[in-house]
């Protein structure tokens, strides 16, 4: 007899749990989050900066001062940087009317765009999380708060920046060379945002590149090339447009000597920047104790110092941190790793604007510290996510912890520069420092949450004060309003007009309502009356624009209303500016219209 076993029917497997995709929902938080803290009640800051909003109503007004950023629509001067964020502005104002919002919305349209672009970045090499742990870092960076909420190139400029980064993240991973010649296009145009400072990034991009594009040495060198063909073909265009466009019919380039926006470039604002003086060196802005709008002395501890501390440096230790303890880790990984070619780019990305920052003597402005943002909370990113894998290992939970330690830590000193402001806060830092990195030593395991909540703290408290202060002039700093000799809402000159100076401005007709000595001066009046104002001898008052002879042009052709002195901007005028102020005093009465002298030209 033959016994047959039976056997059982295997059970049908359950049906998969559906997964879910719970980082979408968190991004589009993120995202709306960040909106609202760059939108909400923007307009509280008015014009922000009255020298690009005069900028910007000009080019509303006017497609050639639109194309060349001038200051007025008459025609007679540009801004001192190149025209690419009053492009924005100005459409803005076009198509939505010249208000406030229409000045200030763009940057934080842009500052929104920055934190997903740098989302997206950071997600295709270490993941969604830290994806999303640097978009929120960026959002809170004091100094990006500010920015992005204020009319200034810089907010254009790091949206660019970030966008090159995203395109050499997509070129490494095929050693795609059209990918890194788009990164090299963003890097051109963000030469026109804010000249020099945009190719700061390029030595970042092009070492991570050179390390980890999966192709030959000789093609990731020509690939390189092309990308640099396309930085100067991207940059350069404008340049060739205002070097080849007849200069009797466009503005003078205000902040060149010569009319000539490659001389800016190299000179007031390339090498002067960096060595002092207009051009390549001379003199030194600082002289080691410069006031706080002006960076503070120079040095390697000028990022953390009383300047540019509360900007920039919140997770600037723990970013520090994790670059090297990261690239330690990661030494013997294959050339082509991923991980370590983020730590590479974001890392020379730091230290190169970092240096420069720190270092450089001619007009430094803590604000410029907005273009390290992405750095530093890519840096962090990375680091805390690929240190929290690995959290078995006790010399990685060591690195996560002292990271901890440093962002809390440091938190911890900065909140203390403001004795007066939520004292309450810095200590419950120190406390959850303390209890969060030594709980990460021991090997506590649900500690990621709390470990990014003590990290950002500091800085979100102090983005968030930020958000909520107007700031005004053209020295913005973050943080909550003080009172104290150098206000954080900025210090920008002549930002109050004479009332009945303005209703004689608006009843003129002529090309321009006024001139008066000073582009600052010129900008506030311009946007009390809603008239084209000249301001003579631009931002600095040395330029030479307009001369005497054709200022007497204009005069005799009753382009100008009138004359009104006082509104010195920048370093006062000089030169051609002097012999103007001169030749109207002899030339013509003088009347004192509410608290000012006002001469009639037409």
């Amino acid at each position: 007899m033959t016994t047959v076993t039976a056997t059982a029917p295997a059970p049908h497997p359950a049906p998969p749990r559906p997964v879910r995709n719970w980082t979408t929902p968190a991004l589009v938080v993120l995202l709306v989050g960040t909106a609202v803290l760059y939108l909400w009640n923007i307009t509280d800051s008015g014009w922000g900066n009255s020298y690009y909003a005069a900028a910007t109503q000009a080019g509303a007004e006017s497609w050639t001062a639109w194309l060349f950023g001038g200051l007025d629509a008459g025609g007679v001067i540009t801004v001192d940087k190149p025209p690419a964020a009053l492009w924005v502005s100005g459409l803005f104002a076009r198509i939505f009317g010249f208000s406030s919002w229409t000045v200030l919305a763009p940057q934080a349209i842009e500052g929104v765009l920055a934190v997903w672009l740098l989302y997206a970045t950071v997600k295709r090499t270490s993941g969604a999380v830290a994806g999303l742990m640097a978009g929120a870092a960026l959002a809170l960076t004091p100094v990006a708060v500010l920015m992005f909420r204020f009319n200034l190139p810089d907010a254009l400029l790091v949206l660019l920046m970030v966008a090159g980064a995203y395109c050499t993240v997509r070129a490494l991973e095929k050693a795609s060379g059209w990918w890194l010649a788009l990164a090299g296009v963003a890097i051109g145009f963000a030469f026109l945002a804010k000249m020099g400072q945009a190719f700061l990034v390029l030595p970042a991009f092009t070492a991570a590149y050179l390390l980890a594009a999966p192709t030959s040495l000789p093609k990731r060198f020509l690939h390189l090339l092309g990308a640099g063909l396309a930085v100067t073909v991207s940059a350069g265009w404008f340049i060739a447009l205002v070097e080849l466009w007849p200069s009797e019919s466009r503005p003078y380039i205000g902040g060149s000597s010569t009319d000539s926006l490659w001389e800016l470039a190299i000179g007031y604002n390339g090498l002067g920047r960096i060595f002092g003086g207009r051009g390549g060196g001379g003199v030194v802005a600082d002289g080691g104790n410069a006031p706080l709008g002006f960076g503070g002395g120079t040095g390697i501890d000028r990022l953390f110092g009383a300047s540019m501390g509360g900007e920039i440096s919140w997770l600037l230790p723990a970013a520090l941190i994790g670059m090297v303890t990261g690239l330690w880790f990661t030494r013997r990984l294959p050339r082509t790793d991923r991980t370590r070619a983020a730590l590479v780019l974001w890392g020379l990305w730091v230290l190169g604007n970092g240096i420069v920052f720190s270092f450089m003597s001619g007009i430094t402005h803590p604000y410029y510290t907005v273009a390290v943002a992405p750095g530093v909370a890519a840096l962090a990113a990375i680091a805390g996510r690929e240190m929290w894998r690995g959290r078995n290992h006790l010399p990685v939970r060591v690195a996560l912890a002292l990271m901890v330690a440093a962002a809390g830590f440091w938190g911890f000193a900065l909140l203390h520069r403001f004795e007066d402001w939520l004292p309450a806060l810095r200590w419950t830092v120190a406390a959850l420092t303390v209890l969060v990195a030594t709980a990460i030593v021991m090997g506590a395991r649900r500690m990621a949450a709390m470990a990014l909540i003590t990290s950002l703290l500091s800085a979100a408290a102090f983005g968030v004060a930020t958000a909520a202060t107007p700031h005004g002039g053209s020295i913005p700093m973050s943080g909550p309003a003080v009172d104290s000799g150098e206000s954080n809402a900025g210090n920008g000159p002549m930002d109050q007009t004479d009332d009945e100076v303005v209703d004689l401005l608006k009843d003129t007709t002529g090309t321009w309502a006024a001139a008066t000595m000073s582009a600052q001066g010129a900008a506030t009046l311009a946007l009390a009356s809603g008239k084209a104002v000249i301001g003579i001898g631009g931002w600095s008052g040395g330029d030479p624009a307009p001369t005497l002879a054709e200022f007497q042009r204009y005069v005799a052709d009753g382009r100008i209303g009138y004359f009104v002195t006082g509104g010195m901007g920048g370093a006062g005028p000089r030169g051609g500016a002097n012999e103007i102020g001169e030749w109207v005093a002899a030339n013509y009465e003088a009347l004192t219209i509410g608290g000012s002298t006002v001469y009639r030209l037409s």
